[in-house]
């Protein structure tokens, strides 16, 4: 990617509390779509089968943004590796594995903003977790046979994403298992028409596409909806709905 529109202070301030925003900044309001918050939490509790890992196990958090996946994937996983295009994100991801805690400001309304703080759970083992710059295009070639490896909302992100989807049987091990969430939100912005995976008359059903792409190396084992919630300010929210879509390595 030439450009990287997420190298700017307020997304990522809007991402740090889409990551770690307590229910009542994320959604001030009695009344909306709760069961769209801590998506970064449900794309782990919800997506894989948490019962079918073993002890000790390496994952992979692609496009993890500002960590809060890869700290939940630390939960189950004795080393977990955070890997984001954003040198921004980055930063704010190893500043919080490092120091558990950091403040940011949340929009109130025009220049009005509210302090507040990402915190990490102290019940989880921040050492386990490591993070770094990557493109998902390119990523090193010592990376491979993790055993849990999560893409969440990076698909239609990327430039070209068979690029990736081509690397994923070498980066996931024999049995482990890989969750693609994606809002199907196709941009030429980011990606290419001609390297949109379905999504056009004439490629069909971005499922479809998704599945015929990886049926040689991975088995789709389960497909639900995961909604949501991007806080602009305090009265714009963007309510979405990722198609998430859970596999395993043959």
């Amino acid at each position: 990617m030439a450009e990287n529109t997420y190298e700017s202070d307020p997304l990522l301030n809007q991402y740090l509390l889409f990551h770690y925003g307590q229910p009542e900044d994320a959604l001030p309001y009695t009344f909306g779509p709760r069961e769209a918050l801590d998506f970064p939490v449900r794309c782990v509790t919800e997506c894989f089968d948490l019962t079918a890992i073993p002890n000790d196990v390496r994952a992979l958090d692609l496009g993890c943004a500002v960590g809060r996946s890869s700290f939940e994937l630390a939960r189950y996983c004795g080393q977990v590796v955070g890997i984001d295009y954003s040198k921004k994100f980055i930063a704010a991801a190893q500043r919080l594995q490092l120091e558990g805690v950091l403040d940011y400001p949340v929009k109130q309304v025009g220049d009005i903003y509210t302090q507040v703080s990402a915190q990490v759970p102290v019940d989880i083992d921040r050492s386990r977790v490591s993070f770094e710059t990557g493109d998902a295009h390119d990523l090193r070639p010592d990376l491979s046979s993790f055993d849990i490896v999560l893409a969440a909302n990076l698909l239609c992100r990327l430039r070209n994403p068979r690029q990736l989807l081509d690397r994923l049987p070498e980066l996931v091990a024999p049995g482990g298992q890989l969750v693609i969430t994606t809002p199907q939100t196709w941009l030429e912005e980011f990606t290419p028409r001609k390297n949109w995976i379905g999504a056009t008359p004439q490629t069909g059903d971005p499922l479809d596409a998704l599945r015929s792409k990886l049926k040689n190396s991975f088995t789709l084992t389960k497909v639900q909806d995961l909604p949501f919630l991007l806080r602009e300010h305090a009265r714009k929210f963007q309510w979405c709905v990722a198609q998430a879509t859970t596999w395993q390595r043959l």
